[in-house]
């Protein structure tokens, strides 16, 4: 008998959207460059979240084996996008499967904000030139 029937034969295993928004928020969050993940893909109002909210930002969909993943970033003056980009699909990709055994079909990445830093700011007097 093999792992897997004896796993089926002992019940079902059902992950809620939760936990794979959490990991995917986890990995997202580990990427230089990140800076946050915005709370609402529909508001546009960029907001910077600690670890408490780490599933704010990410909207899944769940199959059966399956799932598509929704992450809206904020993203470091100076980075390269589409590196970041990148990046964060592959570590999210390889978090969620490891995790959960579930195929990720794809991890659509929004970029609703940069911050700036402040010493990068020009000033009032530089911006009117």
């Amino acid at each position: 008998m093999s792992e897997e029937t004896t796993i089926e034969a002992m019940g079902n295993i059902k992950i809620s959207e939760e936990v794979i928004a959490v990991v995917s928020g986890i990995a997202a969050s580990e990427v230089k460059g990140v800076a946050g993940m915005s709370s609402s893909f529909a508001s546009g109002i960029a907001e910077l979240l600690g670890k408490k909210s780490l599933a704010k930002g990410v909207k899944v969909e769940l199959g059966e084996t399956t799932t598509a993943i929704g992450i809206s970033l904020i993203v470091d003056y100076g980075c390269r996008i589409p590196d970041v980009a990148w990046e964060v699909q592959e570590k999210v990709k390889k978090a969620v499967e490891g995790m959960t055994g579930l195929e990720v079909l794809e991890v659509n990445i929004f970029i609703d904000g940069l911050i700036v830093p402040k010493d990068e700011k020009p000033s009032d007097e530089e911006a009117q030139n």
